[in-house]
């Protein structure tokens, strides 16, 4: 059957081709080769299905074997979702997303690359092999820089399959647009006008004046970072794992200021482990939580730190709604960790557990403490902070925090019977509001939505599961130890999850959609609000 799928494939684009030939060789007939491709695999998921009902109704072990081992049926259904329908519909269905293909199509091919490596002989630990799926998996939380997985980088990977997750972890955390554009710049070739806007968009530029200096900047600011928390974990490291300690902490530095949570130091005999072992470790704890903030306040906020340094009157507005609200959400959900969460061991201990648990959901996932064990009201934190993620232009997820800070001073707008939103002296556009609002029922949606598949598919309890998508569409990477036991279809919705959260709502609305101007307005009437 799979020659048959190549051969149908090629047929497909070779009778595009002929049409192009038709049409006076004006382009790719798309529209034309998305209908036939849509054809192809509609009817091969039907023949598939049929031929499954058959086998299945009259009970025959013999054929059902083979269907065992090509499909591993637990998984026929996502995959039949996942590549015969929700494929189709996102890649060929919408004219709008074929016109706009880069931003997604470059994410997708670092996925899928990045896979293919992971899942090489040489990335593997001896004895170690790796289903596709699991690589996929890995590659998708790495690129979404997300580090939900449902294997344990550090006993699985070799030196080199460390590197190549390392590497996608980097790139997920820049941006690919940015470090595409890195590369043209150290190659010494001119940006050119479409290219300013595309990079614009993916690093959430106020204009597109100056974007080839802040993509310079944005690289410089991550190098020092990076190269900077490396240098102070490297003691930690190199005292418990030798020359060793130079990769894990040149590591783990990327990790935290990507806000990935990947780490490698589990082991065959302790798998999943994070920071845990490090709880109490001062140095360590501070240094990978003062990364994860500084990765998540976003390059803008970065530039108004270094041009203005601490006049605060001077920084733009968007910065200090993120400066403000981050502190918010980082010192009082500490306090309430300490007061309620952790109340038994010493002052130092408590502070720095509550301290670093307030920080890591900011869309980080590294964790010093046994999320499991945690009470209940404090795991439902944990999830607003999840949801609520980093800031705009970040290495961060999330839904961001002016988003949060946005819908806030609405609120309070509202109370006050005021018609606009302020912000420090400013008025806040009407447009930015109601993106606010569409983006957080999105994100709600996408939550809640992930959290029924999986508890219905899995059952399990509904709090559990709305922890893990909660850490996937936020691309978090905190778990409850659920994640390496789930089905493959809660596995693709997990994986659609962190792909959504990362690429961000409205580009993918946008991209779906596209835009259609409105050159007349409806008659207005009241509704009943509340």
């Amino acid at each position: 059957y799979k020659r048959q799928l190549l051969a149908s494939l090629a047929l497909a684009v070779l009778a595009a081709a002929c049409l192009r030939k038709l049409d006076g060789g004006k382009g790719l007939p798309w529209p034309r080769l998305g209908g036939m491709l849509t054809a192809m695999v509609l009817v091969k998921a039907y023949i598939t299905y049929s031929q499954y009902m058959i086998t299945w109704y009259a009970s025959l072990p013999a054929e059902m074997s083979f269907y065992d081992a090509a499909f591993s049926w637990s998984g026929l259904l996502s995959a039949a979702l996942a590549l015969q329908l929700l494929v189709p519909f996102l890649v060929l269905l919408f004219p709008a997303l074929r016109r706009r293909p880069s931003a997604l199509g470059a994410v997708c091919v670092c996925i899928l690359l990045g896979s293919l490596l992971l899942m090489l002989p040489c990335s593997l630990q001896p004895g170690i092999a790796l289903p596709y799926l699991d690589a996929l998996y890995t590659a998708t939380s790495a690129v979404c820089v997300t580090g939900l997985n449902v294997i344990d980088p550090g006993s699985t990977f070799s030196p080199f399959g460390q590197f190549v997750l390392g590497c996608l972890i980097q790139i997920g955390g820049l941006g690919v647009i940015t470090v595409g554009a890195a590369f043209a710049l150290l190659s010494g070739r001119k940006i050119s006008l479409k290219q300013r806007s595309t990079m614009q968009e993916a690093t959430a530029a106020p204009q597109m004046g100056g974007i080839v200096r802040l993509t310079g900047f944005i690289l410089r600011i991550t190098a020092l970072f990076e190269l900077a928390g490396a240098a102070l974990l490297l003691p930690t490291f190199c005292a418990d794992y030798g020359l060793r300690g130079i990769w894990y902490a040149l590591f783990h530095s990327i990790s935290a200021f990507c806000n990935a949570g990947f780490d490698l130091l589990g082991t065959e005999g302790a798998k999943f482990v994070s920071l845990t072992r490090y709880a109490g470790n001062p140095l360590l704890t501070t240094v990978i939580a003062a990364l994860i903030v500084f990765g998540g306040l976003g390059f803008l906020t970065w530039e108004d730190i270094c041009t203005y340094r601490l006049d605060f009157h001077r920084y733009r507005m968007q910065s200090k709604v993120i400066l403000a609200t981050t502190a918010f959400l980082l010192v009082l959900p500490a306090l309430y960790f300490y007061c309620f969460e952790f109340t038994a061991g010493s002052a130092r201990q408590r502070i720095l557990l509550s301290m670093f648990q307030s920080v890591t959901p900011r869309t980080a996932g590294f964790n010093t403490a046994d999320l499991a064990a945690m009470g209940s009201t404090s795991q439902a934190l944990m999830v607003v902070l999840m949801l609520l993620g980093g800031s705009p232009g970040s290495t961060a997820g999330g839904m961001k925090t002016t988003t949060f800070a946005v819908l806030l001073a609405n609120m309070w707008a509202t109370f006050r019977r005021r018609e606009d939103a302020e912000f420090f002296g400013r008025r806040i556009d009407s447009s930015a509001v109601k993106n606010a609002a569409t983006i957080a029922g999105m994100y709600l949606t996408l939550f809640f939505l992930g959290a029924f598949v999986i508890a219905t598919a899995e059952q399990l309890p509904m709090s559990v599961c709305l922890y893990e998508t909660a850490s996937a569409v936020a691309t978090v990477g905190l778990t409850l130890g659920i994640t390496p036991q789930l089905g493959i279809l809660s596995q693709g919705v997990l994986i659609a999850l962190m792909f959504l959260g990362r690429v961000g709502g409205l580009t993918l609305i946008y991209a779906a959609f596209g835009s259609s101007p409105a050159h007349s307005r409806l008659p207005q009437e009241k509704i009943a609000i509340g």
